[in-house]
């Protein structure tokens, strides 16, 4: 049997935005992230040790890519055979491709359902200082939402391919997945819809006054909030959800359900109904997870 591969965690989003400066402005000024131009225009920006959670790029608004975070190079090399089977257009990134993105060693590919271009890599070099938290306390990079054109295709790519674990799922609406064997309800989250979009992006708080600040925050700057607050039902946590310029919703999240590697729930099969996504019972604005186009890298994935 093949050994499976193991997740250490969801690295990083890249979005393409149609006025960089703003969008920019936003993250650092109001999410609290923090971190550098670069030579070639592109914002990096972070909330943990890590050199980069979000980049930001100019152009068309969309989502341009996600990486995650292998446990070491031994789960990218399964990681490659497995891709390769599947007969995706995986290829390792080169050395300079490497540096460049300040990643270890590193292969990207195009999810074959959404359109996504994805890195999985590991031995990432921690950033040249750590990250210190703003008004709003972030603990980390939580999760990514995408709506999929072809739910029942992207279970069995993610999950059943490169065993991403279900924790819940509502039947031809949504699953939550976890990159096994992290611990967290889900790093990512696939909706079944017309198109492949970016749903949300999710930022986890270190306390639940934070979701209360972040609220009074935003409506001080005037930004949407679109949804919350309030508590989902699958994973537990209490919510927060916004838009960034572009109308991407972000979300700010206090709390998750935690699973051990060997000894976790079965998956639940919950109903399609309002409380499953808030069980206080908020409604959510239209434009909540309406967000950009899942967009080609800048580059070809075949380089």
């Amino acid at each position: 049997m093949n050994a499976p591969i193991r997740f250490a965690r969801l690295g990083f989003c890249r979005l393409q935005c149609s006025d960089i400066a703003d969008t920019a402005a936003f993250y650092r000024e109001l999410v609290g992230l923090t971190g550098e131009v670069q030579p070639d225009g592109s914002h990096w920006l972070r909330c943990s040790e890590k050199p980069y959670d979000i980049v930001l790029t100019s152009g068309p608004a969309g989502l341009t890519g996600a990486g995650f975070e292998l446990e070491n190079e031994a789960d990218l090399h399964r990681a490659h055979a497995r891709l390769a089977a599947l007969e995706t257009d995986v290829r390792w990134l080169t050395p300079a491709e490497c540096d460049a993105q300040a990643l270890g060693r590193a292969l990207i590919f195009t999810d074959p359902v959404s359109g996504l271009a994805c890195t999985f890599y590991a031995d990432q070099p921690k950033a040249a200082s750590p990250y210190t938290t703003g008004a709003i306390r972030i603990a980390q990079m939580g999760h990514l939402v995408l709506n999929v054109h072809d739910l029942g295709a992207a279970h069995r790519f993610w999950a059943d391919a490169l065993g991403f674990a279900v924790s819940d799922r509502v039947e031809g609406v949504a699953e939550w997945l976890r990159a096994w064997p992290n611990p967290l309800h889900h790093s990512l989250a696939l909706l079944q819809h017309t198109a492949n979009t970016l749903h949300h992006i999710n930022f986890m708080v270190t306390d639940i006054d934070d979701i209360g600040q972040a609220m009074n925050r935003m409506k001080a700057a005037n930004i949407p909030i679109v949804f919350g607050p309030g508590r989902h039902l699958p994973s537990t946590s209490i919510f927060l959800y916004f838009l960034d310029p572009d109308g991407n919703t972000n979300e700010f999240s206090f709390g998750m359900e935690l699973f051990g590697e060997a000894d976790a729930r079965d998956a639940r099969e919950l109903e399609h109904k309002a409380e499953v996504m808030d069980t206080w019972g908020s409604k959510p604005d239209p434009r909540f997870g309406k967000g950009s186009p899942i967009l080609p890298a800048h580059e070809p994935v075949h380089g």
